[in-house]
């Protein structure tokens, strides 16, 4: 079954799964989504603070000749087969497009494929919008499709997305504009992932052509409203706008991302006017941002969830009693207040609740009932402590420079276990070691315990918990349990949504109980516009939706 790959698959590295660098701000109170909402909400506020989730920007006035656009680290490739973390999707949805299309509402919705059709439980039909061109001129066909899929299950190109294709048998072209998909069995969550970069369809000609050099030099062979211009090492990249294009024209006819990778210099740039927006805001200069009088930082859905993840079974934490009393330990509210600057809210679920927009009512309110205690109890902490015989015991939580919300919540992990009478030491590592508790178990050794913040690419919340799943990437703490196991290959199996959503709220109750992460809070979307622009979403669907298209004069 499909499962969640983080930098560590490089689906997420830590930017891919932690947010950027936050510092202490006034708290507020994240506005809750409403139970029935599909998306973010149009309205919502906090208490005593302007904070409000904004559905949108408003819809630009004008064109521009150019924009420049903040990120904080130089995408090490464009190779969509790649492109799994915050910089190189940021970019490359802008250029490349996929067969289905992850709206800004976080909803789903035709890509290049104009028609997604399921004839039976295992086959998946894509009929292919006619006409439309690549950058390099060549038209699309369905050698392209087949071509371009076809590399994420390539070995030897190692896909981070190859786990979303382990259920295909086929790929084939069953029409000049048609191409056919078969699965070994029933797969829920594929086509969902196909308006992701799992997704993605490029020139079969133009990929050959580049050869080794493809994603890191020249053209990307795309068909999106942008195509890929200079790039300049060290300092950013240009797009130009693709007059080509099959839809509608972007509204700017040069996008500019500068590398800024000190959190100061990329605030200061939005400041000044030498970048006119960014994604992934300091939460520490959220204060100055929103008082500077230049532009205007919105906040949207960002279907995130910060967690503390566990990455061993063994020893101390193998005693559910343990991983309980930290639970009831770890001041959430400090944490929100401090390592997220008010930005988000305190949850004692795993996944967010905007994850479950499409689930029936009933199975929404069963998902979220009874889930982590999320108020300190430290008596009841300590007596567990007690209980299980751990007191004194030591535990290594790692901690880096990468951002204040890691650095945060390690810290509150050490203060809550010092309160309950274990031994919490911190393990500072440097950001690019930092990612490699995602991808090498052996940069584990010696951690039991580690800050995560996990984004869902779908709005699904089998997305995450498919992570417990016996063997899977995630599971660090080599967690198994047939029962959740076959719970997971029934959700994936079933083809109505509201059995899947059943299914997946009680692996939501499974992995509630036995803490298989410490879920500590929800946050959002964070963005940036400076006054002479406008158009951006607000939401995580940045990272797969052309939203740079969109972007233009605000008067």
């Amino acid at each position: 079954m499909p499962e969640p790959q983080d930098g560590s698959r490089t689906r997420r590295s830590p930017r891919r799964r932690q947010a950027p660098a936050a510092a202490a701000l006034a708290a507020a109170t994240f506005a809750a989504f409403a139970s029935g909402c599909a998306g973010p909400p149009k309205d919502g506020g906090t208490d005593g603070e302007s904070y409000r989730l904004s559905a949108g920007t408003p819809a630009a006035v004008g064109e521009l000749d150019s924009f420049t656009w903040a990120v904080y680290a130089e995408p090490p490739t464009l190779d969509y087969v790649s492109a799994f973390d915050y910089p190189q999707n940021t970019v490359l949805s802008n250029v490349c497009e996929s067969l289905m299309r992850w709206t800004p509402q976080l909803t789903l919705a035709p890509g290049l494929a104009e028609k997604a059709s399921n004839p039976d439980p295992t086959t998946w039909v894509y009929d292919l919008r006619p006409g439309v061109r690549f950058h390099d001129g060549r038209v699309m066909t369905a050698e392209d499709v087949v071509y371009s899929l076809g590399r994420q299950t390539n070995p030897d190109n190692a896909a981070a997305w190859a786990q979303q294709f382990q259920n295909v048998s086929s790929v084939t072209g069953t029409g000049p504009l048609q191409v056919t998909v078969k699965l070994t069995q029933p797969d829920s969550q594929f086509n969902q992932y196909m308006a992701t970069a799992a997704g993605v369809v490029a020139s079969k000609a133009g990929i050959e052509a580049a050869g080794r050099d493809y994603g890191t030099s020249g053209g990307l062979a795309c068909t999106g409203p942008f195509e890929l211009g200079d790039w300049n090492k060290g300092q950013s990249v240009e797009l130009r706008r693709f007059d080509g294009y099959w839809g509608q024209k972007a509204k700017s006819a040069k996008a500019v991302f500068r590398f800024l990778t000190d959190p100061s210099a990329r605030v200061n740039a939005m400041l000044s006017g030498e970048a006119d927006g960014g994604y992934l805001i300091p939460t520490e200069s959220y204060g100055r941002l929103r008082g500077s009088g230049s532009g205007t930082l919105y906040f949207g859905e960002g279907l995130s969830t910060v967690n503390v993840n566990v990455t061993t079974m063994q020893g101390v934490l193998g005693d559910l009693r343990v991983r309980q009393a930290l639970s009831l330990a770890l001041d959430r509210t400090g944490f929100v207040r401090t390592g997220l600057g008010g930005a988000g809210h305190v949850t004692g679920s795993l996944t967010s609740r905007a994850a479950w927009a499409g689930a029936p009512e009933e199975v929404r309110r069963e998902a979220f009932e009874g889930l982590t205690p999320t108020a300190p109890d430290i008596e009841r902490a300590k007596a567990l402590i007690k209980e299980a015989g751990a007191t004194g015991k030591t535990l290594t939580v790692a901690t880096s420079p990468i951002g204040q919300d890691v650095s945060v919540l390690a810290t509150a992990v050490q203060s809550a276990g010092a309160k309950i009478g274990l031994d919490v030491r911190l393990k500072t590592i440097a950001p690019n070691a930092f990612t490699a508790l995602f991808t090498d178990p052996q940069a584990r050794e010696g951690v039991d315990l580690f800050p995560e913040t996990y984004y869902d690419s779908i709005t699904d919340p089998l997305d995450l918990l498919a992570n417990f799943r016996t063997g899977a990437f995630q599971n660090f703490a080599s967690f198994s349990d047939p029962a959740y196991d076959d719970l997971v290959k029934k959700a994936v199996n079933a083809s109505d949504p509201a059995e899947r959503f059943a299914i997946t709220a009680h692996l939501q109750q499974i992995a509630s109980d036995q803490l298989l992460w410490i879920p500590v809070a929800e946050w959002p979307t964070a963005v940036f516009l400076n006054k002479r622009i406008t158009g951006a979403p607000t939401t995580i669907a940045y990272m797969y939706y052309p939203w740079a298209a969109d972007v233009g004069a605000a008067r």
